[in-house]
């Protein structure tokens, strides 16, 4: 009775082992490069907004952390509380903005069906468009 050898591409078989390995090898590598790319393009990613009335824009980087506010000439005829609310929903929207950005950054970069890919934007949305600090979803800042 002999015992058989498996045949290439079987468990045992060195060379199909060396091939699974190549292949995953190759994977992994794609995934650093396209990995890399998406950090340099998040890690560069700024948005700008202004409100409907002239009263302020703002710039959030890919944070989110206001990098720049201007406010315009008018905020002079407007009451201090419209500025701020104007300020804070503006915020609001450019972080809503920035969310849609990312993701669509990582969909380019890891792939839209991308298990990784689909987590990372679910948490930056979340983080983004959930902030309470910078009001609800549905703030928008517009004409009055």
């Amino acid at each position: 009775m002999t015992a058989e050898v498996p045949h290439a591409g079987g468990l045992l078989d060195p060379g199909g082992a060396m091939d699974r390995l190549a292949e995953w090898k190759g994977r992994l590598d794609q995934l650093a490069t396209a990995t890399d790319a998406m950090s340099d393009r998040m890690r560069d990613l700024r948005v700008t907004v202004a409100d409907g009335n002239g009263l302020a824009e703002v710039t959030v980087d890919s944070t989110g952390a206001l990098v720049d506010l201007q406010l315009g000439q008018r905020i002079q005829r407007v009451a201090p509380d419209v500025v701020a609310r104007t300020i804070m929903s503006t915020i609001a929207l450019a972080k809503r903005q920035l969310a849609d950005r990312a993701q669509e950054i990582i969909g380019d970069t890891l792939g839209p069906d991308s298990p990784t890919g689909q987590a990372m934007a679910e948490r930056i949305g979340q983080r983004l468009r959930d902030d309470p600090a910078v009001g609800g979803p549905d703030e928008q800042p517009g004409r009055w």
